[in-house]
């Protein structure tokens, strides 16, 4: 047997009533003092007996009547398997806690887990319980169990939230497959999390949990929240050591749900305040500063800028490095000098890429007869105008030697240079062999026509190469050359070899306006300034990452044993397995040491995870309940249903009032004949 309402049970508690006022009333004979006893008629034992018998069955049936309206009240039932419609039906439960970097707000995650442990304490024993902690994918997995005490105690473990952006939909699929095998028909999905807009905003799939799973939600972004941010920061890569002051331009944003009408900015350079702004947002949601910073030296250096005051510090720096780097030296050998200035093979080249103070380059023009060891010593970067054909031997090897060790060079030749001693003497070092130059007659012109624009130098470069060429070499590639790009004629244009420890890259036509036009085009100083930097082998590293950017740090080291990594407070950071690949997960400065050289990383967490705006749990549940799956109200409604079902066949409630009916006529007519 079973009770429907079993509280009611506690009302057994007021059978003990009559027994109570029986033993209070219950009173001794008085003594009475008669002259005579001759006129009282003898009472016989039997009578006294039945008396006693009477008052016993009237406290019997009074205590009977309170119990069974008791038992009435209570809802008994005999089939003991309509128990489990009283406690719900046995469910699946997959918890999801958003473990994302916006969660480390006040104490929303401590309040994610409470949530957590309040819903597994509210389960019953046989429910299947899940948990998954998640930011932008999942963090960490407990499988569904039965076992309440281990979902407990993973819950419980959980650490503090990640850096990492919060996305909702990767999660709810998972969580989806894993009651895709639930032993239970009833499944529910419990997203406990502080509900940003933007863990919605760029999915647009139209996924829904699967029929029959259903949806709920735990709030715990409640609340006001003041918070400032840094949507943009835009920083110089590189500086060029001889200019006096550059600017970084940072973009301030209030974006809490309480608007923060100033801020204050400052910049800091290797630990050092270089600049202080204050920012009004009385007007406007966000507003952009520019702060001025010089050095005073070359080398790597550590950028921060700082902003506040609000309640989410975490967010509050932006991280970046930047190098102060001399000046490229370009040693440029002017085959075909002239006094004519537009006729002068190296005044467009001069022109492009040295033509003010602030250019990162430095150029020594020479003449060919003037090139020697020593002046080779003092260059990063050998450019040959025209020139290659009438160096002597001694100047050969010196430019070998020079490539080998690590310089590089930029040939085009034209009219002025021999194809036989251009391939003796610089044989060794072009990427291809010089055949015969071929002239194209009045209107006729060649185009490029395929390029690889993976590479490092024509990667930057936007737009078409709309240049005409009228004046070309034929080519013979060497063995271990590549072709970067080439005419509509399939002849190459632009080769490319490693010699050494250097690079060679071979322009199979004039750099001025002999050959072609390629002068008078605006990527003519683009592509001369990323081939000169890309041949002095300076880096072009990002000057800050995202959490989760992969940061590849093969250049640095053969092997992953050689490389030391180590995060903004100290501690050492374990690649995964022997992968050169670090995937950002701290922010801060990221310090990586290497037989080769050290480097610096800055790394920063996703704007959007800055971005306090809420979404409504409602909204989340009609995005991605199936509109096949009941309402959880429903499964109530349908168990009362089931329960009033299972009841109407008994209805053993209505013979208990019947019997108390019963019971109560008959102690009113004992009561009434009973002697008192």
């Amino acid at each position: 047997m079973t009770f429907l309402s079993p509280l009611f049970l506690f009302g057994l508690l007021a059978a003990a009533i009559p027994i109570a006022i029986h033993l209070i009333r219950k009173e001794k004979p008085p003594k009475m003092v008669f002259s005579t006893l001759r006129f009282l008629k003898t009472t016989s034992k039997k009578l006294i007996l039945f008396q006693q018998i009477q008052q016993w069955l009237l406290l019997l049936l009074r205590a009977a009547v309170i119990s069974l309206l008791v038992f009435a009240f209570a809802r008994p039932l005999l089939d003991s398997s309509i128990s489990r419609l009283v406690e719900g039906e046995p469910e699946s439960v997959v918890i999801l806690i958003d473990a994302s970097m916006s969660m480390r707000y006040g104490d929303r995650f401590d309040e994610a887990r409470d949530a957590a442990l309040d819903t597994i304490n509210g389960l019953s024993a046989g429910d299947e319980i899940g948990v998954i902690a998640f930011s932008n994918a999942a963090l960490g997995v407990q499988e569904l169990t039965t076992d309440l005490d281990t979902a407990r105690s993973f819950v419980s473990a959980l650490e503090q939230p990640s850096f990492d952006a919060t996305r909702y939909m990767p999660t709810l699929r998972l969580a989806d497959d894993m009651l895709a095998v639930a032993r239970h028909e009833s499944k529910r999905v419990q997203l406990i999390s502080d509900y940003q807009a933007n863990a919605l905003a760029d999915d647009d799939s139209g996924w829904q949990l699967s029929p029959g799973v259903s949806f709920s939600g735990v709030d715990v972004g409640e609340g006001a929240s003041r918070n400032l941010y840094l949507s943009d920061v835009r920083s110089p890569t590189q500086l060029i050591e001889s200019r006096s002051e550059y600017g970084v331009l940072a973009r301030v944003r209030s974006a809490g749900t309480v608007h923060v009408d100033e801020a204050d900015v400052r910049l800091m350079i290797d630990g050092q305040e270089q600049g202080r702004a204050r920012v009004s947002l009385q007007d406007t949601s966000e507003q952009v500063v520019r702060l001025p910073v010089s050095f005073s030296e070359p080398g790597a250096h550590r950028g921060e800028i700082r902003i506040g005051p609000d309640d989410f510090a975490l967010d509050n720096t932006f991280y970046f490095t930047l190098d102060v780097i001399p000046k490229i030296r370009v040693l440029l050998v002017n085959g075909e000098p002239s006094s004519n200035w537009f006729e002068d093979e190296a005044h467009w080249f001069s022109l492009a890429i040295a033509s003010s103070e602030e250019s990162a380059f430095v150029v020594n023009q020479i003449a060919t007869a003037a090139v020697t060891a020593e002046l080779l010593t003092q260059t990063d970067v050998v450019v040959l105008l025209n020139a290659g054909s009438d160096f002597n031997s001694t100047q050969g090897r010196a430019l070998q030697g020079f490539v080998e060790e690590g310089g590089s060079m930029l040939i085009a030749a034209s009219d002025k240079v021999q194809a036989s001693g251009f391939n003796q003497l610089l044989g060794g070092l072009s990427p291809a062999q010089l055949g015969n130059p071929s002239l194209l007659g009045a209107g006729d012109y060649l185009m490029v026509a395929d390029m690889d624009r993976r590479h490092p130098v024509l990667f930057p470069l936007e737009g078409e190469w709309n240049v005409r060429f009228t004046g070309y070499w034929y080519t013979q590639p060497v063995a271990d050359a590549s072709v970067l790009m080439e005419f509509d004629n399939g002849v190459p244009a632009l080769l490319e070899r490693q010699v050494g420890a250097g690079r060679v890259l071979l322009f199979t036509s004039s750099l001025d306006t002999e050959w072609n036009n390629l002068p008078l085009q605006s990527l003519y100083l683009p592509f001369l300034h990323e081939a000169v930097r890309y041949l002095a082998q300076v880096g072009t590293k990002d000057r800050a990452y995202q959490i989760g950017d992969v940061i590849d740090l093969t250049e640095l080291a053969d092997s992953a044993a050689d490389l030391g990594i180590s995060n903004a407070a100290g501690n050492s950071i374990a690649l995964d397995g022997e992968s050169m690949l670090y995937s950002a997960s701290e922010l801060g400065f990221i310090e990586v040491s290497s037989p080769a050289r050290n480097e610096v990383f800055a790394v920063n967490s996703a704007p959007e995870e800055s971005m306090l705006a809420r979404v409504a749990v409602s909204a989340v549940q009609d995005a991605v309940t199936n509109s096949d799956t009941m309402p959880i109200q429903s499964e109530r409604v349908r168990t009362a249903e089931l329960v009033a079902e299972r009841e109407g066949s008994q209805r053993l409630w209505w013979w208990i009032i019947v019997l108390t009916m019963l019971l109560v006529l008959a102690e009113t007519r004992i009561a009434n004949t009973t002697y008192r």
